[in-house]
């Protein structure tokens, strides 16, 4: 099916990166993948691979909404969720590394803005008819671990020390995030989005947003032998922003066995 929703946010996604190449900025890391992660879903809407194709397009587009957004108001000075602002201010730093950027733009991506977005486009009883489609997101998400692991790796060739000291791999506790645990909890937090009003509503989504912004900056400055393991990393890490985008803007998912 056409995608002309998918097809107005990569053109925005687009220009996101191309901004962020152009002046070697870090926060097109997480841009460069998130477009990916998009182009991923617009083949599958395409090839008709969900429940309801009409009703992911809508999704698609409002959650990527919700990111690019955020950083217009940033870029304009102005106040994005708390979850965002702590991802950006984090994304202009040069002593954090590669993962770290990546992480927290999936940090305030998944763990708020997708609850909210699923809670929207399916409110009330009608979000259980979502799980599947909703599922089906996640599975996108976690086929891209270990392809995004192995392109950061290209550049950070002592990654594999925050492997070990923080978990064990991409998906695991590493810097105090877990793709994983986000994307069940997500599901879990839009359940609970849609049995709410409007103002308890608005109250649960601000709640939310400030423990997604703890997370991030535990992830931008997670303390004890894990910030020594940071520096460890950054200090032997590329530090070619634009090679790294550009890297970043060609990872696949992992495909299907």
């Amino acid at each position: 099916m056409p995608t002309p929703e998918i097809d107005a946010i990569v053109e925005r996604l687009d220009a996101v990166v191309a901004d962020a190449r152009a002046r070697a900025r870090r926060k097109g890391f997480f841009a460069a993948m998130y477009r990916q992660v998009t182009l991923t879903v617009r083949r599958e809407v395409e090839a008709g691979s969900f429940d309801d194709d009409a009703r992911m397009e809508r999704f698609v587009a409002l959650f990527a909404g919700r990111y690019l957004d955020a950083v217009q108001l940033s870029e304009a000075g102005g106040q994005p969720t708390r979850s965002w602002r702590a991802a950006f201010r984090a994304g202009e730093r040069s002593d954090r590394v590669i993962l770290q950027h990546v992480l927290l733009g999936m940090n305030a991506h998944i763990n708020l803005d997708l609850a909210v977005v699923a809670a929207t486009i399916a409110p009330g009883d009608t979000i259980d008819d979502l799980k599947d489609d909703f599922g089906r997101i996640n599975d996108i998400l976690q086929r891209l671990m270990d392809p995004l692991q192995d392109c950061i790796g290209r550049f950070s060739p002592l990654l594999h020390v925050l492997w070990a000291v923080g978990g064990g791999g991409a998906d695991d506790e590493v810097l105090n995030f877990s793709v994983r645990v986000a994307r069940a909890d997500a599901w879990f937090q839009a359940v609970t989005l849609t049995r709410l009003d409007g103002g308890r509503r608005a109250l649960a989504v601000d709640l939310l947003d400030r423990k997604v912004a703890v997370l991030a900056r535990l992830v931008a400055q997670p303390g004890g032998i894990l910030e020594r393991a940071v520096d460890v990393v950054a200090f032997m890490e590329s530090d070619d922003v634009v090679a790294v985008i550009d890297a970043l803007a060609r990872v696949e998912p992992r495909s299907l066995p």
